[in-house]
């Protein structure tokens, strides 16, 4: 590749970033007199698998133990002639927690003194983070299911489902990491099934904004997922199965196990129902979906100083396409879809193979190479009516992500290199209208990032980065962009306030068309021009507020973008094209919460959005506006308009209580204040500038026998509100919410 062999000696001459998997621990341990205490045993253990690590205490009473996936932990600091400590935390990614233990001298009746509960603060960071672990993901309503994504929206500010598609922030261009490695995939579009089935996750940690120069090129949202590794497991297996409302099951078969220095984990899943898209009508109709996949992972430590981890995936899916069948409806005046058979097809697949070498207890290096295939096939039936279209498009990447980070003084220096080539296939045709169209385009991204995070103070941390990338598809872009931010913690209050400003570029698909498929386009009054990526500047103003184990973030952000990614349809056809709005603005506010145990029975947690996402100018790029007879057909007003997922407010808030003998439930209300109106004149009945507002409620509640067997049931919109959410062109036409759900599941953990 190009320039990949300079990107390559900068990365392994100048010591830099942490893999994006992990945080650093370190601390201090003194006596009542606060001299430091050395020999001491420190142990760290996460709180829901046999994952630990240890460390023993210098001269100085200090420790630091370098790479610790982000999640749940329980730090235990144990000296003879002193009281046993322990204290619950949280690990994020990229990060050091630093910790301090005072140790009592131990009497006859005091053995163990346990401290109150760290919140997840983060005093050196000026990303806003969400983390949910895997417990969480299997107690919130309707979160366990295979194409779920409400371990997101339920907990994460500005992230809702519209027209089958994942938002948050006002965009879809969504990263995904798999183990710290970024998993690429540039059709917008053309997807709709998750990632990653949520019963393989240990951790999700959601990065909004504010990324540091090694996070990569998606403004709107990063997902980080800690897969399951083996390390909850000690040769057992869990066999989980659901059956409930529309004959929906989910279904997981998992296995894993570990020694000091193998952990493996395995699982096989399948899932069918009779409703899985969002529906054109109130009652679902030709709306079944199935699939089935599976995932594994594999962590070898062959010794201290080296880690070898493996993941891999490989999944399909299937979905019809939900149809009106009336057609009369008001509905089909608009977007006529009684004659539609469609279905889609997805299959993806990755592979990510990392090493992690650590140096010292400062420097730690990551290299990854990896692999991934996309696929998504649109198919119609042969009687399709007013058209059967066929969209083949398939994407293959391979590439390279490399890391390393040291800490000299009071910077912490990290950098490297991230690249990858793709081959994208493309097939379309329209029966009777366009014989069938391929095309075969190559293209890939080259990245270098430098960054110093310089914390001249215990209370101040200043960052500074830049990213520069080099694009090569139909067109060759070049972009070098900084970051900077700052993160000042108020002493005693541990207030926490940050600010960021800083520039992203996201490279662009690579889907182009030509020929008959471009003669058709321009006999619907569109052409279409090469894409360009789009770039975004953002500044964020944000505060963390601890007290008493709540933990309260706030958060204000613009984005303005240049080049804003989206989606559009080839005339009445279901052949979607990428693209590019000449500029879009999304401001808001943002609020999360998050309660420690109440009264031992439960935690709170609130999730609240208030944005306005609205786009500016012509279509720049992709499939353009084209009338040559009149080109002011093609002619813009002025100023901002709403973007068709724009909803100005969005509120979750949830509670999961822990009731006595092995009880739990969990409760969680949504509301939505509507998204925009993208028609407002009959036979519309819907005039406003927005689609009604929509609240909806969802429930669980699950026992646990003889630690091997839990049963549980979930009520998903428990009082069946229906409201017309989206009314844009995509699979499908008009898109209502979620109908009334209820299924009940089984968990069954074994020993083999």
């Amino acid at each position: 590749m190009r320039f990949f062999a300079l990107l390559l000696f900068c990365l392994i001459c100048v010591p830099m970033i942490r893999a994006s998997v992990f945080g650093q621990i370190q601390g201090i341990v003194h006596d009542p007199h606060h001299r430091p205490v050395p020999g001491v045993h420190v142990s760290v253990h996460a709180a829901h698998s046999d994952l630990s690590f240890s460390a023993i205490t210098n001269q100085d009473g200090a420790f630091r133990i370098p790479a610790v996936p982000l999640g749940d932990y329980v730090v235990t600091v144990s000296s003879e002639g002193f009281a046993t400590l322990q204290q619950t935390i949280t690990v994020t990614s990229d990060s050091t927690l630093i910790l301090h233990f005072p140790l009592e001298i131990a009497t006859v009746a005091q053995s163990t003194t346990i401290t109150a509960e760290h919140p997840a603060l983060n005093p050196d960071t000026v990303t806003p983070t969400t983390q949910i672990s895997r417990m969480d993901i299997a107690e919130t309503p309707g979160a366990g299911r295979t194409n779920s994504l409400a371990m997101i929206t339920d907990y994460v500010p500005g992230a809702y489902m519209t027209h089958d598609m994942l938002h948050m922030r006002g965009g879809h261009q969504l990263s995904w990491l798999i183990d710290g490695v970024s998993i690429p995939n540039t059709n917008i579009a053309s997807n709709i099934a998750p990632q990653i089935d949520p019963g393989d996750i240990d951790t999700l940690e959601v990065d909004r904004g504010s990324y540091n120069a090694g996070l990569g090129d998606r403004t709107y949202g990063i997902f980080n997922v800690v897969p399951r590794t083996g390390f909850e497991y000690n040769r057992e297996g869990e066999f989980v199965t659901s059956i409930g409302s529309y004959y929906q099951t989910n279904n997981q078969l998992s296995l894993g196990s570990h020694s000091e220095k193998f952990a493996w984990f395995t699982s096989l899943n399948g899932n069918r129902s009779n409703y899985g898209l969002q529906p054109a009508i109130e009652q679902p109709v030709h709306d079944a979906e199935n699939g089935y996949g599976g995932f594994g992972s594999l962590i070898y430590n062959v010794n201290t100083a080296n880690q070898m981890r493996l993941v891999s995936q490989l999944r399909t899916d299937y979905y019809q396409i939900p149809r009106d069948p009336d057609p009369d409806d008001w509905q089909n005046q608009l977007y006529p879809s009684s004659g539609l058979r469609d279905g889609e097809h997805e299959t993806d697949g990755y592979v990510a193979f990392t090493w992690v070498h650590t140096f010292n207890p400062t420097t730690l290096l990551q290299v990854s190479p990896f692999y991934h295939y996309n696929s998504a096939k649109y198919e119609p039936h042969s009687d399709d009516f007013p058209t059967a279209t066929t969209a083949d498009q398939t994407g293959n990447y391979a590439g390279l992500q490399a890391a390393i980070s040291t800490s000299i003084a009071k910077n912490a220096l990290s950098g490297g290199v991230y690249s990858y080539e793709q081959h994208e296939g493309d097939l379309f045709s329209i029966q009777g209208q366009l014989s069938p169209q391929n095309s075969n385009v190559n293209g890939g991204i080259e990245e270098l990032w430098l960054e110093d995070s310089y914390k001249p103070a215990p209370w101040l941390t200043l960052t500074g980065g830049e990213r520069q990338t080099h694009f090569q598809g139909t067109i060759s872009e070049d972009a070098i962009y900084p970051r900077i931010g700052a993160a000042v913690q108020i002493p005693k209050l541990h207030w926490v306030f940050r600010g960021f400003y800083g520039h992203f570029y996201q490279p662009p698909p690579l889907t182009t068309i030509s020929g008959p498929l471009l003669q058709l386009a321009q006999d619907n009054n569109t052409s279409f021009q090469p894409l360009r990526g789009e770039r975004d500047e953002e500044h964020q103003f944000g505060v963390q507020i601890p007290f008493r184990g709540w933990l309260l973030d706030a958060d204000t952000f613009q984005t303005r973008a240049n080049n804003f990614l989206d989606h559009s349809n080839i005339g009445a056809s279901s052949i979607y094209i990428p693209v590019t709005v000449d500029g879009a603005l999304i401001q808001g506010w943002e609020l999360t919460l998050r309660s420690p145990q109440l009264w031992k029975y439960g935690r709170a947690h609130l999730a609240y959005s208030n944005q306005i996402a609205q786009q500016r100018g012509p279509i720049s790029g992709g499939l353009i506006c084209y009338s040559p007879g009149d080109p002011s057909a093609c002619a813009v007003p002025p100023g901002y308009s709403p973007l068709d997922h724009d909803q100005r407010n969005t509120l979750n808030v949830g509670l999961d209580g822990n009731l006595p003998d092995h009880i739990y439930g969990s409760f969680n209300i949504y509301y939505g204040s509507g998204f925009s109106n993208g028609y407002t004149d009959p036979p519309s009945p819907y005039s406003g500038d927005y689609l009604p507002a929509h609240t909806t409620a969802d429930a669980a509640m699950g026992k646990t026998f003889s630690d091997k067997v839990t049963l549980s049931i979930n009520a998903l919109n428990i009082a069946n509100t229906r409201v017309l959410l989206d009314n844009s062109l995509t699979f499908g036409g008009f898109h209502y919410n979620d109908p009334r759900q209820i299924y009940g599941e089984v968990r069954y953990r074994f020993h083999f």
